[in-house]
């Protein structure tokens, strides 16, 4: 005879063999009482964390045979694409289409897609951020923002302004798996217990100092920079001896969800600037889906996210694919850059370093 699962109490599975068959019929996924007031945004977060979960088992196989390395062609803004992009991809469509998603934004397709003619949702996304990483086992990411859409004739008209979220936030896929998001109203962390498939809420309180000693910017690309960018970068070089009168660190991990995370745990400033190689005049990430989403975190925490001048949040895209520059973290250092950038004389008089005198 066949169970009828709605009609038995839950008990906690004994085994985790157990727990892969059974958690889908009868365990909260996440628990968002007290968080959203919008069934439908719950819904949709709810999808999310069920395709992060999927993804999450996809990841930690990666070595199994699976070929989620292999390079399987370009995506539609001409990034090299690995397998393990294609399934995040595919995992996060279906789980938004069957939650009832009405229009989906993804990294790796060319166009919105509408998914369900009756939803008044979108769903912006890069599914898989930092796959490069993937044969290293560095932390990587998926970047997420919620939006309502008002006309379903044209969705880019509400995608392509960068603000007016119901949520947006990241997974991040490493030691600990962990959601971050807001909602609008501060930044909720909620972290995966493996065992019951479950996103635990963890108490947190994420907010990024005014001030910093840590900065991340990938430095073999400084003969390309803008003279703003190498003016500031020397300044925080020269350390206590120097105009900043303190030492810095420098971080890099080529993962915008990893240094995210790291900026809102502890601080610090990233930089992706416009620079003088062919096709990075305008950065490298992607306004719609790596970068609003990641500023309207970035300033629930008490920091700042421009393009180097202007606020990210306000401003608009011309297109799904479109490239910024980006400059986000503690309010202090994003200020001080937006100063070097409005005014080079601002930069302190470099004729006593060794480098400044051969600045372009």
């Amino acid at each position: 005879m066949k169970k009828k699962w709605q009609e038995q109490p839950w008990k906690k599975p004994k085994t985790h063999e157990n727990i892969a068959k059974n958690w889908m019929w009868v365990q909260v996924i996440i628990d968002l009482k007290n968080i959203t007031n919008d069934p439908a945004v719950d819904k949709v977060l709810t999808a999310l964390c069920s395709s992060a979960i999927k993804l999450n088992k996809e990841i930690s196989l990666s070595d199994s045979g699976g070929g989620h390395r292999v390079l399987v062609g370009l995506n539609s803004d001409g990034d090299s694409q690995k397998q393990l992009d294609v399934i995040a991809d595919d995992i996060f469509y279906k789980s938004l289409e069957a939650a009832g998603v009405g229009f989906y934004a993804s990294e790796e397709r060319e166009a919105i897609e509408m998914l369900n003619k009756a939803g008044n949702l979108g769903v912006a996304i890069d599914p898989l951020d930092g796959s490069s990483n993937i044969d290293c086992n560095v932390s990587i990411g998926t970047i997420f923002s919620i939006k309502e859409i008002k006309d379903k004739n044209r969705p880019e008209d509400d995608f392509f302004v960068l603000g007016s979220y119901l949520a947006s936030g990241y997974f991040i896929y490493g030691p600990q798996t962990l959601l971050v998001f807001t909602v609008g109203n501060g930044i909720f962390k909620f972290l995966l217990d493996g065992e019951l498939n479950q996103f635990i809420s963890v108490k947190s309180n994420l907010k990024i100092p005014e001030q910093t000693k840590e900065y991340a910017i990938n430095s073999s690309n400084t003969r390309y920079w803008p003279t703003p960018v190498r003016s500031y970068i020397e300044e925080l070089i020269d350390g206590a001896t120097g105009p900043r009168k303190k030492n810095y660190n420098t971080r890099w991990v080529a993962s915008l969800v990893a240094e995210t995370h790291r900026i809102l745990e502890r601080g610090g400033v990233f930089l992706y600037p416009g620079d003088d190689r062919e096709g990075y005049s305008e950065g490298r990430l992607r306004k719609i889906y790596e970068c609003g989403p990641i500023a309207f975190l970035v300033e629930q925490a008490l920091g700042l996210a421009t393009d180097g001048i202007d606020p990210i949040l306000g401003s608009t895209a011309k297109s799904l694919h479109q490239r910024t520059p980006f400059v986000f973290g503690s309010k202090e250092e994003v200020e001080t850059i937006k100063k070097f950038y409005e005014d080079p004389k601002s930069a302190h008089e470099p004729l006593f370093r060794t480098r400044g005198l051969f600045n372009r």
